[in-house]
């Protein structure tokens, strides 16, 4: 993802997207690049208008859940097991251990506050 993310820089800063603006972009940002994924993107991105593509990106619709919704639970049966309930319970205790931080960073999110 950091590839794509260095040629969004490139391409919003107005730079030529080749290897060597890739590269610096990518070693600046203290990533180990790697010349063939470097390659690849810019092969990837040849014919591609990249403002195009992020408008087009930017008016899709995106799901609320980022995923399929799950069926709704039928509480009606007092026989069901209710070892889900237990769990959710215990995962609510657990408390705030800190290490939301670290998976935001891992994830990317919070990138936009980084590069505006």
């Amino acid at each position: 993802m950091e590839y794509v993310y260095a040629a969004l820089i490139l391409n919003e800063s107005g730079e030529e997207i080749n290897q060597s603006n890739l590269t610096d972009v990518l070693e600046a940002a203290g990533v180990d690049v790697e010349e063939s994924r470097v390659k690849a993107l810019i092969a990837a991105l040849e014919d591609v208008d990249i403002e195009e593509a992020v408008e087009q990106a930017s008016a899709a619709p995106v799901p609320a859940s980022g995923g399929a919704a799950a069926p709704a639970a039928d509480d009606t049966d007092d026989d069901a097991d209710d070892g889900g309930d237990e769990a959710e319970e215990a995962a609510d205790e657990g408390g705030d251990d800190g290490d939301d931080d670290e998976d935001d960073e891992a994830s990317g999110e919070g990138l936009g506050e980084l590069f505006g």
